[in-house]
């Protein structure tokens, strides 16, 4: 197998030396090149063609997230970050998320590399992961009018769905919080609708999740709280380390075993809402690694739900999708930036 190249943007001149010699140490990579600021680093990813890029987040100059939003702009190419300063820093984490980058590892504190062996795992799991993922999928323009029409089992399913308040319920995982921000300013969100999120992030990230999802939608975006009452008008994002249900028209939150590795997971939610909303549920599974969702979709198609799936090639990891298409319980599957369009038909009156 040939070795993924990577290319590590750090200010430390120890910390690239750290990071390049645990990969090297691992054998299944090869550094392709070391780059010591944001401008440094968008020049060798043109250059060098990485597999993948280690970035950090803090430095002088082009910062983490400038730089990786250059990158994606000029040569796009999979960025994990990696900084000591994302748990502290969410916000600056989502924002990098948000530009473009696919993954992020925590940095220990200090700069002494026995502490970064602690990360080791993490780090080399996550380069190796998303190695070649189709971030391309993320740099498309967003196409205005989308004139293309909705496919024949959507139509059928729009007319079939019932009059009054619908729940959106939509999961998503790497490639999530950029796709999102895509799909949510253009959904249709009123007293008709209300909208429920999983993305599969760790505590603290989900409350920065909601803040900037909220500063591009004209409706709320809140963080889901335990035993608070679900409303149409607004969307809620699972908190991280907790799996969320509805029940009653309230939020479960609780930490019982991950699913799929996961908590929140997709399923849990998926599947309180088929029990709960049934004909008026919509699913919608994005961008993610995995199986998450497809189990919980086949409950709300059960129901009598509509359930769309992003297509392959404007996801940046076809895996979630694709588990609930091979499972045969998609509706519609279709390009990102189709399916607030979607979604909002199946909100309007039939005809």
């Amino acid at each position: 197998m040939p070795k993924v190249r990577v290319l590590i943007v750090d200010d430390s001149a120890f910390m690239r030396s750290a990071i390049s010699r645990l990969l090297e140490s691992d054998g299944r990579f090869e550094i392709a090149g070391l780059a010591k600021d944001g401008r440094d680093a968008l020049k060798l990813a043109g250059e060098t063609r990485p597999d993948v890029v280690s970035m950090d987040f803090n430095m002088p100059g082009l910062d983490g997230v400038a730089a990786t939003r250059a990158i994606m702009q000029q040569n796009p190419v999979p960025i994990v970050m990696l900084s000591a300063h994302t748990i502290e820093g969410a916000d600056e984490t989502l924002a990098a998320l948000a530009a473009g980058a696919v993954d992020f590892v925590t940095k220990p504190d200090g700069e002494v590399s026995v502490n970064l062996g602690t990360v080791k795992d993490e780090l080399t799991s996550k380069l190796l992961a998303n190695a070649g993922v189709n971030v391309r999928g993320l740099t498309a323009e967003l196409p205005m009018p989308e004139d293309r029409p909705a496919s024949k089992r959507t139509r059928e399913r729009a007319h079939a769905m019932p009059l009054g308040r619908k729940l959106l319920a939509i999961g998503a995982s790497t490639g999530g919080p950029a796709a999102l921000l895509r799909l949510m300013p253009r959904l249709l969100v009123d007293q008709n609708l209300g909208v429920i999120i999983v993305q599969h992030l760790p505590p603290g990230y989900t409350k920065a999740l909601a803040r900037q999802l909220a500063e591009v939608t004209s409706y709320p975006v809140t963080e889901a709280q335990p035993d608070e009452r679900f409303e149409p008008g607004r969307a809620y994002v699972a908190q991280g380390g907790f799996h969320l249900r509805l029940a009653a028209g309230h939020f479960e939150l609780d930490q019982s075993a991950p699913e799929h590795g996961v908590r929140p997971a997709v399923d849990p939610l998926f599947r309180s809402v088929a029990q709960q909303y049934g004909t008026r549920a919509i699913a919608v599974l994005l961008t993610g690694m995995g199986r998450d969702g497809a189990l919980g979709m086949a409950a709300i198609k059960a129901a009598g739900g509509v359930t769309l799936a992003q297509d392959e090639a404007s996801s940046v990891v076809y895996g979630m999708p694709k588990a609930a298409v091979q499972m045969g319980v998609v509706d519609s599957v279709a390009p990102l930036d189709r399916i607030a369009t979607l979604v909002n038909r199946l909100l309007s009156p039939p005809t």
